[in-house]
């Protein structure tokens, strides 16, 4: 393989593993593909979703059991956003815990 090519798949794949995730558009295999988010999960996330839109990181915190800020910042860090946004600690501790 020529080092060009390699540097150019380098980048594609670099690019797909920053790609912004949005909660709120996300199909099932976006979700799964995530790491730290198993099938059990994903499904409730949809179902979720299904009832209202996650508006905020918070929300979706007191929404899904079993998330946490640890898990959050694992998340956003491999692309998931909420509205948007990425995970911040700021987010749950400014009493943006929104009511399930």
């Amino acid at each position: 393989m020529s080092p060009l090519l390699s540097v150019v798949l380098s980048m594609l794949l670099a690019g797909q593993a920053l790609a912004a995730i949005e909660i709120n558009q996300a199909t099932e295999a976006d979700l799964d593909g995530l790491r730290g988010l198993g099938p059990a999960t994903t499904r409730h996330i949809l179902s979720e979703r299904e009832k209202a839109a996650f508006r905020t990181w918070a929300e979706l915190l007191a929404r899904i059991k079993g998330l946490g800020p640890v898990k959050a910042r694992e998340l956003s860090a491999q692309g998931l956003r909420v509205n948007g946004e990425a995970f911040s600690e700021r987010q749950t501790e400014a009493g943006g815990q929104a009511s399930p």
